[in-house]
C-alpha cells in the first residue's frame, strides 16, 4: 500500500535510487468522504526522482533534478492477500521505472518481485527479475 508522498526505492539500473510518489492515476476518492488513495503491487504511479547516481540520465546537465517518471510498484511493506489465502510482504517499498508502453527502461531488476505482476501483464519485468515470489 503506497500513497502519495511515499518515498520508494527504485529496483532497476536506470540510475535512479529514490523516488517520491506524486500521483496515482485512475484512483479517486468519493466526494465528501476522506479515504486514502493507495496503490498496491502492479499499479502504475507517477513519481519524481529524488536521488540518482551522478552519471545517470536523471542528473545530466540540462535535465531538471526532479525528473517526473512513471513506475510500477513491485514490492510493498503492506501485506497483499493472494487468492489462496496466503499473504506476501517485503522489507521495503520498491518500483521499476517504465516507459509509455509499459516496458522497463532499465535492463536489470534488483531483488525479488511479486507474482502478481504476471497477472497485470508486466511480463518483461517478471522475466528480468532475479526472483519471483
Amino acid at each position: 500500500m503506497v500513497q502519495m508522498k511515499t518515498i520508494i526505492d527504485i529496483a532497476d539500473n536506470t540510475g535512479a535510487k529514490l523516488a517520491m510518489v506524486i500521483n496515482i492515476p485512475g484512483r479517486s476518492t468519493r466526494r465528501g468522504k476522506y479515504t486514502r488513495v493507495t496503490a498496491s503491487i502492479g499499479d502504475i504511479v507517477v513519481c519524481t526522482v529524488k536521488k540518482a547516481l551522478p552519471n545517470s540520465e536523471f542528473m545530466k546537465p540540462g535535465n531538471k533534478k526532479a525528473r517526473v517518471v512513471k513506475a510500477v510498484i513491485v514490492r510493498t511493506k503492506f501485506p497483499v492477500r493472494r487468492a489462496d489465502g496466503s499473504y506476501v510482504r517485503f522489507d521495503s517499498n520498491a518500483a521499476v521505472i517504465i516507459d509509455e508502453e509499459g516496458n522497463p527502461r532499465g535492463t536489470r531488476i534488483f531483488g525479488a518481485v511479486a507474482r502478481e505482476l504476471r497477472e497485470k501483464n508486466f511480463m518483461k519485468i517478471v522475466s528480468l527479475a532475479s526472483e519471483v515470489v
